[in-house]
């Protein structure tokens, strides 16, 4: 975020902390700051979802994008919570009822490992 802000751009989305990047934020950073791809990560926990695993800092989650050239996010992909108590906390944050996710709930409640995942697509 902070090389958007101070780019001196003016964007036709604004840039602020909090908010999710557009094609135009990913393809500045990929095209023209970076000249290559680059890869994002560790989103604001805002802009994300439940499942995704919180930061130490409890503001940001363990997510990355990878944006290229001329084409923006090609891969998108985090670690997933793998502590149930944290997984609830983000579930109520968000105003999701826990008992409609009983069965993701129960992969974390009846063991679980540190795990991640990604989409990749062009």
């Amino acid at each position: 975020m902070t090389i958007l802000e101070n780019c001196g751009r003016k964007f036709e989305n604004p840039v602020y902390w909090g908010v999710d990047l557009s094609s135009e934020h990913e393809r500045y950073l990929a095209e023209e700051h970076f000249k290559a791809p680059v890869v994002v990560k560790n989103y604001p926990k805002d802009i994300k979802a439940f499942y995704m695993r919180l930061n130490e800092d409890g503001k940001t989650v363990a997510a990355m994008d990878v944006l290229a050239p001329g084409i923006g996010e090609i891969i998108g992909g985090s670690q997933r919570e793998e502590r149930l108590d944290v997984l609830d906390e983000r579930m109520l944050e968000m105003g999701l009822n826990k008992e409609d996710y009983w069965w993701y709930r129960d992969l974390r409640r009846y063991g679980t490992v540190p795990h991640s995942g990604f989409g990749l697509g062009f």
